[in-house]
């Protein structure tokens, strides 16, 4: 029934969207004589931002046509080299890219937002290496043939994906799959695999959530994990591929994310109000431009979420040394040729600092060479992978991180 009735309201509000859409174009039509009058250009600006707030977003796409480096514009291509149900591996690449430039792999959050969240940091790190991108799939459109997905089935993709890359890649975890990233290396410097990665940076990461408790964490460890099965799991409706799988509803997860700051969000639209009504269309389409991404969700199984749930916000499964893979124990100690590097933001509040450097202290078995933590000064989550602050700041750090450890000897053609 939740889902049903959030189809329901969607329905509703999409379209007042275009009713409020069309009302705006008619207000600001010069053929219109109403136009002219001192109160047109508020009103259409509201009818705007309400038209804008309401609309249904649909998965967004990368859109890095170019990149600049030294001075020289390059066409950037992407394409899709590996096709999974749960998640293709996207390729990111361009002419200028010398031949031995380092392969970097970017896991992108399962967490109700599209792989695109990442837009700026994939074009970023495009300027110096070779990247490839996790490009999770929205559960609701993964029909039930394809089966289960879950934490598991997260880090046998990971090694997966490192395997078509290659010996010598370098990993990018970006949030929640710290957690999944980190087991993954540890279960491939354990068996001495050729495809275990050269790097490991973890960005704003939950390894140890007991850390700086944020309230995504307090909400966590609340509830019990019964709780979050009858309360926040859904059934996809029939409309969608996955009709009848258990989700987690992206919609909640932005319902979410949303009231933790309502406040600045309603603070946004205010301004963008603000800015439409001025003529500064820039600006508006500045903000307009962030909430398109932000309100673009997809739906996560629901074995995958409630594992996450228990396993790494409740159990501190992974710190405590009890995470368990395919039947055996992940043991952190065993990670002994890939350098961890933890990127923390000082205003996160989704991952509050000391969580992702926990990772640092876990790996026992790792020289101290090979362990580096980087704090950014007034950056909070979302600053992290994107911005100015990222671009200028944050990812010269990583770059370097790369350069120092890369091991161009083992690289392969993927």
């Amino acid at each position: 029934m939740l889902y049903t009735a959030y189809e329901l309201q969607r329905s509703w509000m999409n379209a007042a969207s275009t009713w409020a859409s069309v009302g705006a174009q008619m207000l600001n039509n010069p053929a219109m004589p109403f136009g002219y009058t001192g109160l047109a250009p508020v009103m259409s600006s509201a009818l705007e931002v309400f038209a804008h707030a309401s609309a249904a977003y649909g998965k967004p796409a990368f859109d890095i046509e170019t990149v600049e480096v030294d001075g020289t514009v390059h066409p950037v291509t992407e394409a899709i080299v590996v096709h999974r149900p749960w998640g293709n591996l996207l390729r990111f690449t361009h002419p200028g890219l010398p031949e031995n430039a380092p392969r970097l792999l970017i896991v992108a959050p399962m967490s109700g937002h599209f792989a695109t969240l990442l837009r700026g940091t994939v074009a970023r790190m495009i300027e110096r290496c070779e990247v490839f991108i996790t490009d999770w799939a929205d559960a609701k459109v993964v029909p039930l043939k394809e089966g289960e997905f879950d934490l598991d089935d997260y880090i046998d993709y990971l090694i997966g994906f490192l395997e078509h890359i290659g010996p010598g890649a370098h990993m990018l975890a970006v949030c929640q799959p710290s957690v999944p990233a980190l087991a993954a290396t540890a279960i491939l410097n354990e068996g001495g695999h050729p495809c275990r990665p050269a790097t490991l940076t973890m960005m704003g990461g939950p390894i140890d959530t007991r850390e700086a408790p944020t309230t995504v964490n307090d909400l966590a460890m609340q509830r019990p994990i019964e709780w979050f099965r009858h309360t926040v799991i859904g059934t996809v409706p029939l409309q969608y591929p996955g009709a009848g799988r258990q989700v987690y509803p992206g919609f909640m997860q932005l319902a979410g994310f949303m009231s933790m700051n309502l406040g600045n969000h309603m603070l946004s639209h205010y301004h963008m109000f603000k800015h439409l009504v001025d003529g500064d269309g820039e600006s508006a389409d500045s903000t307009k431009a962030f909430y398109d991404e932000y309100r673009a969700v997809c739906d996560l199984n629901a074995s995958y979420y409630l594992q996450t749930v228990e396993e790494v916000f409740q159990k501190h499964s992974l710190p405590n040394g009890t995470f368990v893979h395919r039947g055996r124990t992940v043991d952190l100690g065993k990670i002994k040729d890939t350098a961890l590097l933890a990127v923390e933001g000082e205003r996160d509040d989704i991952s509050g600092i000391g969580q992702t450097k926990a990772a640092l202290h876990l790996a026992t078995g790792l020289a101290a060479a090979k362990k580096q933590y980087h704090l950014a000064p007034e950056v909070g989550h979302y600053g992290i992978f994107n911005g100015s602050k990222w671009r200028e700041k944050i990812a010269p750090v990583l770059e370097e991180w790369i350069a120092r450890h890369d091991r161009p000897a083992l690289k392969v053609v993927a």
